[in-house]
């Protein structure tokens, strides 16, 4: 056997051991549709199981919530290339491997993400720190075993502000929905539809966001 039938020997094997290591399983329900592939051979069948099962678990309560005309069939992949924690674009959720690994305890990070794929706010309006605070005050709001992880919206600090992000700005939201509920899913759908201003959360709670905030620090209880 030549150099080059080698080759191409070689290359189909790695095709094929390829292709099984990123077998897809189609799972669907309740009219949801799940594909979850993987790159990751020593992935946990136990925490692929947890994974699937707070897709189908916290995906239709989020559409119910925010957005029922969100995508039916979504995309889960974990993958041994990707470094980050996890990223969402065009209903595919990318897991890191290595995130997987190292904390297994961390499942409501689905929460987090596939909330990216209700939002749907395409070019959006509005500020990143606001799409991100809404998506972590979803998890807050609906995560399955934020505990387990030991995921918590932080105490607030006097370097803390309404724009830095993630679990600070969610806080924030908890706490404004105390007084004022409705007004996150009310935002939500605003930058969905792209008539999201600023102006929204005066018109909402009668202050603006510097105020609210200024509110929130005289008294942070949630």
């Amino acid at each position: 056997m030549n150099k080059k039938s080698i080759f191409l020997v070689f290359a189909v094997i790695c095709l094929i051991f390829n292709s099984k290591l990123s077998a897809q399983e189609v799972i669907k329900k309740n009219g949801y549709t799940l594909s979850f592939e993987s790159n990751f051979p020593a992935l946990d069948p136990a925490l692929k199981k947890r994974l699937i099962k707070t897709f189908f678990e916290v995906y239709p309560k989020l559409a119910k919530e925010y957005n029922p005309s969100t995508l039916k069939n979504v995309k889960f992949f974990v993958d041994t290339t990707y470094d980050g924690v996890a990223a969402t674009a065009d209903g595919k959720v990318t897991y890191s491997s290595i995130w997987m690994v190292k904390h297994p305890e961390d499942i409501d990070v689905v929460t987090h993400e596939v909330m990216h794929i209700v939002q749907d706010y395409g070019r959006s309006v509005g500020p990143g720190w606001l799409t991100e605070g809404i998506a972590d005050y979803a998890r807050y709001k609906f995560g399955v075993d934020n505990a387990g992880a030991k995921w918590i919206l932080p105490a607030l600090k006097p370097e803390h502000s309404y724009k830095n992000s993630y679990r600070i700005t969610a806080r924030f939201f908890a706490w404004l929905e105390k007084s004022k509920p409705g007004t996150i899913k009310t935002v939500d759908a605003s930058l969905r539809d792209h008539t999201y201003t600023p102006a929204i959360w005066t018109r909402l709670t009668g202050k603006d966001l510097d105020a609210l905030w200024s509110d929130y620090v005289k008294n942070p209880e949630i």
